[in-house]
């Protein structure tokens, strides 16, 4: 269904094709409703039962399930949170349960980061400004590896990491819990292990590993000294239980299992989701685009060095895997 709506609403097909189609399903659902008689409407409970049904039934594909998470009144629709495994994804039903929307469109909001993102092209006009200052700022990124809105920061974050190198102090660090199964949490471990011991290769496999979540192919294409990466991913996994607490369902938050390495900065910095930006100890809420991105973190230099001046990609790239970028800039993010 992701895929779907992704295809329906990406930038490239929008003027082209998809404005055509949207000027003539109004004209249609207008038809519709004028004539349209409600029927009796349903309960909350089963239009959460319909909804779900019918996705399942007609629209996941290779065996994938489905579960409406939430389902609350909102413009005399019913609201949907609908968990499709890889994100949750926002959706409206009508109380009778005959129309499914799989997506809204905010017009006010798409209209205001368009004009935003004509404005400020590359100047980083989502950028926050950081009121602890250093002369070498401490940033931390929290994500879930697989979270589409951690994939999203990360791909920001890479040029910025890149541009500003040893002027500032980088970690990429993991929630205390994993939304996506033992998938994430085994690659969690993977990218912590890289970071920690073969550094060099980190940002090559984050950079490709970004593109498709192949990591396998990552490794290979990054030179990952695999010996030693197995090596550190079974001590680490011995030491923080991270495999066994899955296994034996201990730690679990809710469903989700918990991953226990960076636990304690977790809980010093009340980390709620991924992603989660930390700097200089204080939570930031930045714009994901390169550019704003740097203009945050260069706020928290007592003096701005000269990489600071660098000009980057204003565009926000698109949450989940691949290079595609979004105009919406919303700060979304797996909580």
């Amino acid at each position: 269904m992701k895929k779907i709506i992704k295809n329906l609403f990406s930038r490239e097909k929008f003027t082209r094709v998809t404005l055509p189609i949207l000027l003539v399903v109004a004209l249609v659902l207008i038809g519709f409703f004028s004539f349209y008689k409600p029927s009796q409407n349903l309960s909350p409970e089963q239009a959460k039962t319909k909804t779900e049904q019918f996705i399942n039934d007609y629209l996941m594909t290779g065996g994938n399930k489905a579960t409406v998470k939430e389902i609350t009144r909102l413009y005399g629709l019913y609201k949907l949170q609908v968990d499709i495994t890889s994100d949750v994804v926002e959706s409206y039903v009508s109380k009778d349960g005959k129309l499914f929307f799989p997506q809204a469109l905010d017009v006010d909001q798409i209209s205001t980061t368009q004009n935003n993102a004509a404005t400020t092209g590359a100047t980083g006009g989502n950028a926050a400004q950081v009121s602890i200052k250093s002369d070498r700022p401490t940033v931390e990124l929290f994500v879930m590896s697989y979270c589409p809105y951690g994939t999203q920061v990360e791909k920001g974050m890479l040029p910025v990491l890149a541009a500003l190198g040893d002027t500032i102090s980088f970690e990429l660090k993991f929630c205390d819990y994993a939304m996506h199964g033992e998938t994430e949490l085994a690659e969690n471990l993977n990218q912590y292990c890289l970071q920690k011991e073969q550094s060099d290769k980190f940002a090559p496999y984050l950079q490709c590993f970004l593109e498709a979540g192949d990591s396998a192919a990552c490794l290979t294409a990054a030179n990952v000294n695999k010996t030693k990466l197995n090596n550190c991913v079974a001590s680490t996994d011995k030491e923080y239980k991270v495999t066994a607490n899955f296994q034996n369902q201990i730690g679990y938050q809710g469903s989700y299992p918990g991953f226990d390495v960076n636990k304690a900065d977790n809980q010093k910095y009340g980390v709620g989701g991924s992603p989660t930006l930390i700097i200089n100890g204080q939570e930031v809420s930045s714009g994901r685009d390169s550019a704003s991105l740097l203009k945050t973190i260069c706020s928290a230099f007592n003096e701005e060095p000269a990489e600071c001046a660098t000009v980057l990609s204003g565009a926000t790239p698109a949450p989940g895997f691949g290079s595609g970028t979004t105009a919406n800039a919303a700060a979304a993010n797996c909580e």
